[in-house]
């Protein structure tokens, strides 16, 4: 295509229009460099036949050359000295305007000059006092004709100017008046507002509570802002002192690990287990496909197992909801945390028993690395790694949320056997 191109110095716009703009700078270079060529050889041919004897008839063209001994080549607009190309187009159209001008100037001049004869023929045959009278007539016409016009074009003008000078000031008037108005408006509004708030302020105190609450809240939202970017800061020095911090995985992008056998202490009937995995299937095709990026993504990676042993960590639950995560962490004390699949997305999420309650944080594990949202944004080589790192340094500074008993097993066979079944 770049060859037929070059051969007829020709692109179809549909085609250029697809070219980007990196592919349209090298089309033009390679369009130029073939010109460039095609001149060469035409010079080369010209210089041969140059070189040639004389014809017959002893005619010959020699060529002015320059100091480089090169044929002498003058650009119009582009030598030294010369107008620029602009102005030379310019100065063409006014000479050929003034020539215009000068052509309708004689054709009018000869049609007047007609004209003349033509009267000057008719006067001598009226006579002249006739001219005389004639001519007199047409002075004051045109006399009276430009007094008339000279006062009607002036009380015109008055005419105008009153009108002008009318409309102005109505509307100076009404843009005052409208401002008075606003400004009385206004007025009355700041008051009845400032009333408003003094009464609300002296008689309803659910309104001086809720206000209370808000700057309460607001002064709340302030702290929280404050903490977490202390504890993104304090997370950061930690895992930096520590060398805890990864960014890849590096350590499991080799071969797929194959995945051990569960801990002797889960072992189950394989019959029984399988028959249980087929009953916990769901028709759900986010469900599956939830499992289906684990297996095939995550047990690579040695998602929930032990750092340093090819057991599964008891911290490790499968696809559970939340309802069942909190029956499970209410039989526990607080600091008890178990980690679990999202059945609503994919990742994970840590489950937590405080002291008042349930938390629970997402885990991202879109880059082969885990991370909480909204908390800090260390990223972990395992789940080990992480649940590690906060048994020693709380997930946030004001929780003080420390990994302190994991949450086990407490069915028969473990909720994540389908998993690496």
């Amino acid at each position: 295509m770049l060859q037929q191109i070059l051969e007829t110095m020709y692109i179809e716009p549909d085609l250029l229009a697809e070219l980007n703009e990196e592919q349209k700078q090298i089309l033009f270079f390679k369009m130029r460099q073939e010109q460039i060529r095609r001149w060469k050889e035409r010079e080369e041919s010209r210089e041969l036949k140059q070189q040639e004897p004389p014809t017959r008839n002893g005619k010959s063209v020699n060529w002015l050359l320059a100091a480089d001994n090169d044929v002498w080549v003058w650009v119009m607009g582009e030598g030294p000295g010369d107008k620029p190309y602009d102005q030379i187009c310019d100065e063409i159209i006014a000479d050929r305007a003034r020539q215009q001008a000068q052509k309708e100037a004689g054709e009018l001049r000869k049609e007047k000059e007609k004209e003349l004869i033509r009267r000057f023929s008719t006067s001598l045959k009226m006579g002249e006092r006739g001219i005389k009278r004639q001519k007199e007539a047409e002075k004051k016409a045109e006399a009276d004709q430009a007094t008339k016009a000279a006062t009607e074009d002036e009380r015109i003008q008055m005419e105008l100017k009153r009108k002008e000078e009318e409309e102005r000031r109505r509307q100076e008037e009404e843009i005052k008046h409208l401002e008075e108005e606003r400004t009385q408006q206004l007025y009355i509004n700041l008051k009845e507002a400032q009333e408003m708030v003094q009464r609300n302020e002296k008689e309803d105190p659910e309104w001086r509570e809720s206000l209370r609450k808000s700057k309460a809240a607001d002064e709340r939202r302030r702290s929280i802002a404050k903490q977490a970017r202390a504890d993104y800061k304090r997370h950061s020095l930690k895992a930096i002192e520590r060398g805890k911090v990864s960014a890849m995985t590096q350590n499991f992008q080799g071969s797929p690990v194959k995945p051990p056998v569960p801990q002797r202490k889960y072992a189950m009937n394989r019959k029984e287990g399988r028959k249980d995995a087929r009953s916990q299937k769901s028709s759900d095709n986010s469900h599956e496909r939830i499992i289906r990026w684990f297996r095939e993504q995550q047990i690579p990676l040695r998602a929930g197992y032990e750092k340093d042993a090819d057991v599964i960590a008891p911290w490790f639950h499968g696809v559970i909801s939340r309802q069942e995560t909190e029956e499970l962490l209410s039989k526990k004390g607080a600091g008890a945390f178990l980690i679990r699949i999202s059945e609503r997305v994919i990742g994970y999420c840590l489950s937590y028993r405080s002291s008042d309650g349930f938390k629970h944080f997402l885990i991202d594990s879109s880059k082969d690395s885990y991370t909480f949202f909204g908390v800090d944004q260390l990223q972990h080589a395992t789940l080990a790694d992480l649940v590690e790192y906060h048994k020693e340094e709380p997930i946030t500074l004001a929780g003080a949320e420390l990994l302190l008993g994991p949450c086990g097993q407490c069915k028969d066979p473990p909720d994540y056997t389908h998993l690496f079944d």
